[in-house]
């Protein structure tokens, strides 16, 4: 990786922004690129760094976007088929529509910043739930005061309250109004009873008080501060991964095949009817009119296929 690389991921590594590695591993020519060409792309979808041309980069700047949409792990991209290339179960595969052909292998490696979990209070439970949760992955921030406007809350960030009595109600009214996607407290069921009745007197919702986990944890039968906290710290891996899940699981399969094969569409971009490919209009270098509609294609190559054509393209396209 050159330096501008390496200092534009040091620059979103420290921003707690996420974005995606893509680095050819492989290839087969004609390629415009060779293994060990690399480029980050951000959520945003801007690309930095090379690794293809108008026929590889709107593939990888897409399936870079859905990683970081759903939470995927790394994998390996392949564009084009051969049949000298090692087949692999684990490679998603995806054609490539240059004219020349080629096939290139593109490891996708997502960095997404550590999902925040907020302590509030100072105690035994908290202390052992701070070494633990930085083991599994959390980054960790502890509050000995009521005041959370300290923090960066958003719907990745989970909060903790073991104030044990003295502003619990506090940091709960200003939790349970922020997009955190979990809130918990350590008490007695009798505590939150105390808890909820305050915080429906200040004005949240039924299904704002409904979002606070207390008792907090799962049931192990945990005594000592130490148990606890490997409790609370499995309902929170719990929490983390179920989220991930029901993200996905939202869509119906065939819902899914198709954001798959093709993106969805904003009125900056058209799908290319030869590869499917999606095409940003304003920068688009290949265009063709056919009966007052416009077609927008990534290469030269699929605007001929298409004029040769158009109805077979047009055709496939609607089935």
């Amino acid at each position: 990786m050159n330096d501008a690389l390496l200092e534009l991921a040091y620059r979103l590594t420290k921003a707690a922004e996420p974005f995606v590695l893509a680095t050819v591993v492989w290839c087969e020519r004609p390629t415009s690129t060779k293994p060990g060409a690399r480029a980050i792309i951000q959520a945003d979808g801007t690309i930095t760094g090379w690794i293809g041309g108008s026929c590889a980069q709107p593939v990888v700047i897409r399936e870079a976007q859905r990683i970081l949409r759903e939470g995927d792990a790394a994998y390996l991209l392949r564009l084009g088929t051969s049949e000298t290339a090692l087949e692999r179960d684990d490679v998603r595969v995806f054609p490539m529509s240059c004219a020349s052909g080629g096939l290139l292998d593109i490891f996708m490696e997502p960095h997404i910043p550590l999902p925040q979990l907020a302590l509030i209070g100072d105690s035994p439970i908290i202390s052992a739930l701070k070494s633990l949760a930085e083991i599994v992955g959390f980054w960790v921030t502890q509050l000995t005061s009521s005041d959370l406007s300290q923090l960066s809350i958003d719907e990745h960030t989970s909060i903790v309250v073991a104030t044990h009595g003295y502003y619990d109600e506090d940091v709960l009214e200003q939790a349970l109004r922020s997009p955190a996607t979990y809130v918990g407290m350590v008490g007695s069921r009798k505590r939150a009873a105390t808890c909820r009745d305050y915080l429906r007197a200040s004005g949240l919702t039924e299904q704002q008080i409904a979002r606070l986990r207390v008792p907090v944890g799962l049931d192990i039968g945990a005594v000592t501060p130490a148990e606890i906290a490997a409790s609370i710290l499995a309902e929170l891996v719990q929490a983390r991964h179920s989220m991930q899940q029901t993200s996905i699981e939202q869509m119906a399969p065939l819902e899914e095949q198709a954001r798959i094969a093709h993106p969805e569409q904003d009125s900056n971009t058209a799908l290319d009817p030869v590869c499917g490919m999606m095409v940003e209009i304003a920068t688009a270098r290949h265009h063709s009119v056919m009966d007052g509609q416009d077609f927008y294609f990534c290469c030269p190559a699929c605007k001929r296929l298409f004029e040769r054509n158009p109805q077979e393209y047009l055709v496939k396209n609607e089935r």
